[in-house]
């Protein structure tokens, strides 16, 4: 496989940055990326230490999520996923991690079905720029059954750009970019961490009165 093409050194670089941050708890997550002009993508392989740096890292597969090239390597899980986004979308880039906080605010918010977000410039990273504008991040059940969590989260994909939190499980988004995905990705993070510090800080604050 020709693992020096810019779609795979682009992959590896948001990997890479990711991994910096910790958000590869053992060897959970996956991410990939569109191939110019081309029906097939990168995808992490199933198993890895993302933490590391490997040309085996990645392998290319078409829209079912089936490797286009003899490979020993596994797709992640949870390609049906990517496929779904990549299937009904102009999207080029899907990333999905497993942080603290994004599960805590899954289950927090997990019976009602979704978490809002109102009045905070990050919010613009995610290309919402009205001074009133919200974002709203769907939340779905962990079904353990992958064509059915794949129908559940087909749903919630309408747009070139997203992002849907799976219950205790992470954060799946996308976009028309690395950058964008990236940039989505950092603000959903930006956003669980503040809520869950501002209700921490209530919780204090209350107590003490």
């Amino acid at each position: 496989m020709n693992t020096d093409t810019k779609e795979w050194r682009e992959l590896a670089e948001i990997k890479a940055e990711l991994a910096e941050r910790d958000w590869f708890m053992g060897t959970s997550g996956n991410l990939s990326i569109r191939e110019t002009d081309s029906p097939t993508f990168y995808i992490t392989a199933s198993g890895k230490d993302k933490r590391k740096q490997s040309d085996s890292d990645f392998l290319l597969v078409d829209l079912k999520g089936s490797p286009v090239e003899e490979t020993e390597l596994r797709p992640s899980a949870e390609t049906l996923l990517h496929t779904v986004i990549y299937g009904k979308t102009k999207a080029n880039c899907v990333l999905h991690v497993h942080t603290v906080e994004n599960n805590v605010v899954s289950e927090l918010y997990g019976g009602e079905g979704s978490v809002t977000f109102r009045n905070h410039e990050i919010i613009k990273a995610t290309g919402r720029w009205d001074e009133d504008s919200e974002f709203q991040i769907p939340i779905i059940y962990n079904h353990a059954d992958i064509p059915l969590l794949a129908e559940k989260f087909n749903q919630h994909v309408q747009e070139d750009s997203g992002a849907v939190l799976i219950r205790n499980h992470g954060i799946t988004v996308w976009g028309k970019s690395g950058l964008e995905a990236k940039r989505i990705l950092e603000a959903c993070e930006f956003l669980f961490q503040y809520q869950l510090l501002l209700k921490s800080q209530r919780a204090i604050i209350h107590s003490v009165r």
